[in-house]
């Protein structure tokens, strides 16, 4: 759907009530699009942890205009199946799809590129032990190949 006011209109039908019984929760959902007018927005909110963050903010339930109370969890997976083709993703059904950019992973404490001797394993195991990095080996490696 295109608007968080569709989706209302949408709640209305199936639940009852009137469309602004539903639209804060239906801007809460589409709120990322303020930041980002792609439906990649909807890695923030539209999943499985997203409908259940939308109880935790607006309650397990609401009274609608005709007195009928209904479930949030309701209203948000009407809202995410709507969106996503008839589906309600998880969060890391969304998360798996990220295309890593080497800023994402950086654990390297130290902002200045170190001078890698003649043993690169003797220095990352020099560095892991005194709590200087988090990284494993081949990572670690990596972020050193380039300056921070």
């Amino acid at each position: 759907m295109a608007h968080p006011l569709h989706h209302a209109e949408s709640s209305a039908r199936k639940f009852g009530g009137d469309p602004s019984d539903y639209q804060t929760i239906h801007d809460w959902f589409d709120a990322s699009k303020a930041h980002m007018a792609c439906f990649t927005h909807r890695a923030l909110r539209h999943h499985t942890q997203g409908i259940f963050e939308a109880e935790r903010v607006f309650g397990l339930t609401i009274t609608n205009s005709a007195g009928r109370v209904i479930p949030v969890r309701w209203i948000g997976e009407q809202h995410v199946k709507e969106d996503c083709q008839g589906r309600i993703p998880s969060m890391a059904d969304w998360f798996r799809r990220i295309q890593p950019e080497g800023w994402m992973a950086n654990g390297h404490i130290d902002l200045v590129q170190a001078e890698l001797t003649s043993d690169p394993r003797a220095d990352w195991i020099a560095e892991v032990t005194v709590g200087k990095t988090i990284l494993g080996f081949k990572d670690w490696v990596g972020a050193h190949t380039v300056i921070c």
